[in-house]
């Protein structure tokens, strides 16, 4: 395959519990079981053992091995960094959705209710509206004055007259 590595053969070894197998590779040791599926076993590096994970709890009880020196899926991992870092992105994540939660009912509170701005404009709009009114009507009764004066006015029914 590549120049320049070698590739040890995998020494298999059984572990105490039936079920769970020690493969060596090197300095690389694996806690594996031999079916399919996620891993159901759990190596505990303070006595070198490779153990059946227990499945009934979520953390393996400390007369089994100790959690700081417990190891599952990956020998590199151990428990209480997995618990951290699990830990801190399910935090963040719940933050996260908080926090959006949070922006989108203050921006539906402030679209339904409009600032103190948007009611100042307002005002000020309806203000120009009633006094626009109010020129044109006395616009209108200046006008009609004027046709009244030179009997121009236009009546309702212009043959009332007759």
């Amino acid at each position: 395959m590549f120049k320049g590595l070698r590739q040890e053969p995998l020494e298999v070894l059984p572990a105490l519990i039936l079920g769970c197998i020690i493969l060596r590779s090197g300095h690389l040791v694996q806690c594996k079981d031999g079916g399919p599926g996620p891993p159901t076993c759990l190596w505990c590096n303070e006595n070198k053992a490779c153990l059946d994970y227990p499945v009934r709890k979520i953390l393996p009880p400390a007369s089994l091995c100790k959690l700081s020196s417990a190891r599952w899926g990956v020998c590199w991992v151990n428990f209480e960094a997995l618990i951290i870092t699990m830990s801190v992105l399910g935090g963040s994540v719940l933050l996260g959705i908080t926090v959006c939660c949070c922006c989108c009912c203050r921006s539906r509170k402030r679209s339904r209710k409009p600032d103190k701005s948007d009611e100042r404009a307002m005002r000020e709009q309806e203000e120009r509206r009633v006094r626009q009114e109010e020129r044109r009507a006395e616009m209108k009764s200046r006008h009609d004055e004027i046709r009244k004066k030179y009997g121009l006015f236009k009546e309702q029914n212009p043959y009332e007259k007759f």
